[in-house]
C-alpha cells in the first residue's frame, strides 16, 4: 500500500527541513520495507497524526495489534527509543522491540510501539479531570536516567532555543521584552537545578492515550534530563486557547500553576520560570515559522506569568 503521510506532519516538517532532506520523499518506501521485514499487516495510517513522524496501525504476525512509527532524525528518535527502554512501560507506552539492533531500522527512525487508543488521549477528559490524570502520568515517568547516558539536559537543550530566540527577538523587536524576562528566568534556574531526572520533554495532554494495561499511557517523548518543573510547565499552558479567550484567564493560570505545583510537590516559582521561558519559546519559534496566530496566543499567555 502507499504510505501517504498526513498533510499535518507534511506541514510540520516543512517548517523545519533542513536543505536538502529528502526523508519524505523517502518515507513510503522505508515503511514498505519496514512491514516487509518485519512482517506486519497494515491497517491504516493515523489521521492526523503528529508533527514529527508517521504512525501506522500494524498487527504483529501472530495477530497482536501494535503501531509502527517512523520519524526523521531530527526528532531524535533514538533517544526516544532509549527513553522508552528505560520506562519498561511505566507509565508510558510500551516499546515492543527493546532488544532490535538493526542497524538499518536504527538509521530509519523505526519504533514498534504497543497498541493504545490513538484516538482517545485525556484531552477528551473534563479541564479538571485532564490535568489530575495527566500530571499522575507525568509523575511515573519522573525517575532517575540510566548510567551514562547520552540524553540532551535541559541546560543543553534550552541554550539552543535561547540563541534562536535571542534572533527572534532581533527580527521581532516587539518580542524583545519577553525574550529578555524569558532568557533571564532560564540562567537564574540553572543556577541551582533541585534534580536531575529523565523527562518526557514535550508533554501535553494529547501525548496521554487511553490504554489496555493502563488507563493512560504517555506517547512521543522528545526526552531530556533535568528538574521535573520543566517538564510540568508544557502543561500549564494547555488550552492555551481556551485560556486565551477566557475573561479571568490569567488568574485561572496563574491558580493553574498553584494546583500542579502543589499536586507534584515542584517548587511553585520555578514551574512560572520554566513556563515564562517554554512560552515565550515557543511563540517566538511560531512567529519564525509564520504561524502568526499560534505566536499570538503563546506571547499573550506568556505575559501573564
Amino acid at each position: 500500500m502507499a504510505f501517504e503521510p498526513p498533510q499535518r506532519l507534511v506541514r510540520a516538517l516543512g517548517e523545519t527541513a533542513p536543505a536538502g532532506d529528502d526523508w519524505l520523499a523517502r518515507l513510503s518506501e522505508t515503511a514498505e520495507r519496514t512491514v516487509a521485514r518485519r512482517e506486519l499487516t497494515v491497517e491504516r495510517v493515523q489521521v492526523p497524526g503528529g508533527r514529527s513522524s508517521l504512525v501506522v496501525l500494524v498487527r504483529r504476525a501472530d495477530g497482536t495489534p501494535a503501531v509502527l512509527k517512523l520519524a526523521p532524525p531530527r526528532a531524535r528518535p533514538e533517544s526516544e527509543r532509549a527513553a522508552l527502554a528505560h520506562w519498561d512501560g511505566r507509565g508510558a507506552v510500551h516499546l515492543l522491540d527493546a532488544d532490535a539492533e538493526e542497524a538499518e531500522e536504527a538509521e530509519e527512525g523505526v519504533l514498534l510501539l504497543e497498541r493504545l487508543h490513538p484516538d482517545v488521549s485525556v484531552r477528551s477528559l473534563p479541564e479538571a479531570k485532564a490535568l489530575l490524570e495527566a500530571a499522575g502520568t507525568l509523575r511515573r515517568l519522573w525517575v532517575e536516567p540510566p548510567a551514562g547516558h547520552a540524553f540532551e539536559t535541559v541546560a543543553e537543550r534550552t541554550g539552543r532555543q535561547a540563541g534562536a530566540m535571542r534572533a527572534g527577538a532581533l527580527a521581532e523587536p516587539g518580542t524583545a521584552p519577553l525574550v529578555e524576562a524569558a532568557l533571564t528566568a532560564r540562567e537564574e534556574l540553572l543556577a541551582a537545578p533541585p534534580e536531575h531526572r529523565l523527562l518526557h520533554g514535550t508533554f501535553r495532554q494529547s501525548k496521554v492515550l487511553a490504554g489496555e494495561r493502563m488507563p493512560w499511557l504517555a506517547v512521543g517523548p522528545d526526552p531530556v534530563v533535568g528538574e521535573s518543573a520543566f517538564d510540568l510547565a508544557r502543561l500549564v499552558r494547555d488550552r492555551v486557547e481556551d485560556l486565551i479567550a477566557a475573561p479571568s484567564g490569567a488568574s485561572i493560570t496563574r491558580r493553574r500553576i498553584k494546583r500542579l505545583a502543589d499536586s507534584l510537590e515542584v517548587d511553585l516559582e520555578r514551574l512560572r520560570g520554566w513556563t515564562l521561558f517554554r512560552a515565550v519559546e515557543s511563540g517566538v519559534r511560531a512567529l519564525r515559522v509564520g504561524r502568526d496566530k499560534d505566536a499570538e496566543l503563546l506571547l499573550e499567555f506568556a505575559g501573564w506569568l
